[in-house]
């Protein structure tokens, strides 16, 4: 069975219904993948969502229906933090999250559905 990671972008898109959104729920819907959130992925969908005034309990409700959180410890974040260092020496802008959705694909052995262009040349992306 494949794998995802879905980072903020695929689910703000998701929720937005946008064209790219339709593809995100075709892969995420789909009871033959097993998909996969990172903790640090609801925090800023949470934000965004109060932000923007959407009814961020019902964002978060289907989040954890239609995925499973990674769980994660510190020596997860310490791999984080050495593997930031080592992708900003040729990403400058390359976020301390986007490490924790990568990170969380490759413990998976999964690929990451986003839209970012940050994840552009990663062999676990699948850009949408």
């Amino acid at each position: 069975m494949s794998k995802y990671v879905v980072d903020t972008f695929a689910w703000i898109e998701y929720f937005l219904s946008s064209a790219k959104g339709l593809k995100v729920k075709e892969i995420i819907e789909d009871s033959n993948y097993e998909i996969f959130i990172s903790p640090l992925t609801i925090s800023e969908v949470m934000s965004l969502s109060k932000r923007e005034k959407k009814d961020y309990e019902n964002v978060y409700a289907v989040m954890l229906s239609l995925s499973r959180v990674f769980p994660t410890d510190e020596l997860f974040f310490k791999e984080v933090g050495l593997l930031h260092a080592e992708i900003k020496q040729n990403i400058k802008d390359f976020g301390m999250v986007d490490v924790v959705v990568l990170l969380t694909a490759r413990r998976l052995n999964a690929k990451v559905l986003t839209g970012d262009p940050h994840f552009k040349g990663f062999k676990e992306a699948v850009m949408i």
